[in-house]
């Protein structure tokens, strides 16, 4: 048995949880004293409080007689491994047989002169996706600093409108520069692409000068190509 390693041991466990000799004696109802002398490798702990070790940081009293925190070697239960191999199987082949058809990509164009749109609509035939991620200003030169920009994607569909995303509202920017910046995502798009293609979809820009006049750019979008 060697006294040191035990002493050593001792002090690694008590400042892996962050306590002094002082609260390091409180919790095991010894002196400080006491604590100093089994990690100088003077003493060691009787059993009690090799028990109240144990107890309290889940170390075999052998692992602490020999100096070493050995982990305990944890049981394999082969038939749980086995089961859970079974349902990842299952889970795998389900999702194989259920796997949705790949997406078809088609770009978005508008049909208004002022702008030009870089955008995509992913599509199968359960869902839609759409993306925008620039609009180009065509029209006159705009040169004005807006107090604040903000943009909405709109959805037109037998007479009802409806908001279906927004972009990042921006602050003190010029209409180009804020055109730039557009991220506008719809990830889970119910409509199909024939709907899509029946729907009226638009983006609708707000820029709010700094005495309050906004100015509004609707911007309709469509697919340069059928489904």
């Amino acid at each position: 048995m060697d006294q040191e390693k035990i002493g050593n041991l001792l002090k690694e466990i008590r400042k892996k949880n962050n306590l002094t000799q002082s609260q390091f004696a409180n919790l095991l109802g010894v002196t400080p004293q006491a604590v100093s002398k089994w990690e100088n490798g003077k003493n060691i702990p009787d059993i009690v409080i090799l028990k109240e070790i144990k107890k309290l940081y889940n170390i075999d009293i052998d692992s602490i007689l020999d100096g070493e925190n050995k982990k305990k070697a944890k049981k394999v239960n082969y038939i749980t491994i086995v089961l859970l191999v079974i349902i990842i199987i299952s889970l795998l082949f389900i999702f194989l047989i259920n796997k949705k058809e790949d997406f078809t990509f088609k770009q978005i164009s508008t049909t208004c002169n002022d702008f030009n749109i870089n955008g995509t609509v992913a599509y199968n035939k359960n869902k839609t996706a759409i993306h925008v991620s620039n609009i180009e200003y065509c029209g006159d030169v705009n040169n004005e600093v807006y107090s604040t920009i903000e943009c909405y994607l709109y959805e037109s569909y037998e007479n009802i409108e409806n908001k279906v995303s927004s972009c990042e509202k921006m602050e003190n920017i010029k209409l180009e520069d804020f055109l730039k910046k557009i991220d506008i995502s719809l990830q889970h798009y119910s409509k199909t692409c024939k709907m899509f293609k029946e729907s009226s979809m638009y983006i609708l820009i707000n820029a709010t000068s700094f005495n309050n006049k906004v100015t509004s750019y609707k911007i309709p979008i469509t697919l340069e190509n059928d489904c």
